[in-house]
């Protein structure tokens, strides 16, 4: 129960600083230029220090462990996901795009690091740095409507796999790092949840609110990311031991997140329908603020 009012709380705030984003591009207060600047500040130096943050801890044999069921259950749950949405979508590339890829790192690490700890990031770190390979390789090609291609350079000079590499070696190393640098990656990592929000108060700005209430895809799709994969992921999970619960709820909560805002920076990037990538996004974060709670709090229940 305690969870379940932390999230609610949590997710109250995400909630109000998606407003103030909203609210501050309708007042032009931030341009589309300035979204565009809040974006890449997220992506190129936000993210990657939450990431090395939550490797900022004292290597043991037991931490190794829960590091590689972490990376083994994101590959696993990842590939279900995939699999699940081209069922579902198999003609619909945007939506099967959306419905794949959940968005842990603007979305699921401010939720994790209120309720659990920063340390708990560290074991949502192999989820995202698998997502974001997924994303990039087998996400662009279905969009694209090409087969897969692996750019291994263009993966590995990615700032999310330079974090996440930077902070797996310094982990495995047990390399100290001084306070003062502790101290500015922590406060970049303390940026995540209001510039993350923000920016998704700017994607929720730029939607017809009509138009896409109306479009019953959306439904399905959020349906998909929100129910049918987090409850599949569930099941998946359950079979780690309880004694590791921080590491089965952070991952879970990784799993049970809306979509990932990339699907719309992609479908732009590629000429497809950014306006209907937009909605995905905007439609399934404004439901998980019932989803996540829910399965969160029936989940921590079975496994107590």
């Amino acid at each position: 129960m305690e969870i379940t009012i932390l999230l609610i709380k949590r997710l109250a705030v995400m909630f109000i600083f998606m407003g103030i984003g909203t609210l501050l591009y309708r007042k032009k207060y931030i341009t589309e230029e300035g979204s565009k600047t809040l974006a890449n500040l997220l992506i190129r130096l936000v993210l990657p220090c939450v990431i090395i943050n939550g490797f900022l801890t004292e290597r043991t044999g037991e931490k190794l462990k829960m590091f590689f069921i972490s990376f083994l259950m994101a590959a696993v749950l990842l590939t279900l996901s995939v699999i699940v949405s081209r069922i579902a979508f198999k003609k619909d590339p945007i939506a099967h795009f959306a419905s794949s890829f959940s968005n842990p790192g603007f979305f699921g690490i401010p939720l994790i690091m209120a309720i659990l700890s920063g340390e708990a990031v560290f074991y949502v770190a192999p989820f995202i740095a698998c997502l974001n390979i997924g994303q990039w390789t087998y996400g662009v090609a279905q969009l694209k409507g090409e087969k897969v291609k692996v750019n291994v350079k263009n993966i590995l000079l990615s700032p999310f796999m330079i974090a996440f590499i930077a902070g797996l070696v310094l982990f495995l190393l047990n390399i100290p790092v001084p306070g003062i640098f502790r101290d500015v990656i922590s406060g970049a990592a303390g940026l995540n949840t209001p510039i993350s929000m923000m920016v998704s108060g700017v994607y929720l700005a730029k939607v017809d609110l009509k138009k896409m209430i109306a479009r019953k895809s959306l439904y399905s799709v959020s349906a998909l990311r929100l129910l049918l994969i987090p409850v599949i992921s569930a099941v998946i999970i359950s079979l780690v031991p309880n004694t590791y619960m921080d590491l089965k709820l952070s991952i879970l909560i990784a799993s049970a997140c809306p979509v990932g805002s990339n699907v719309a920076v992609y479908a732009q990037l590629h000429g497809k329908d950014y306006a209907y990538a937009v909605e995905t996004v905007v439609m399934s974060t404004v439901f998980s603020v019932i989803t996540i709670p829910v399965i969160i709090s029936v989940m921590q229940m079975l496994w107590m």
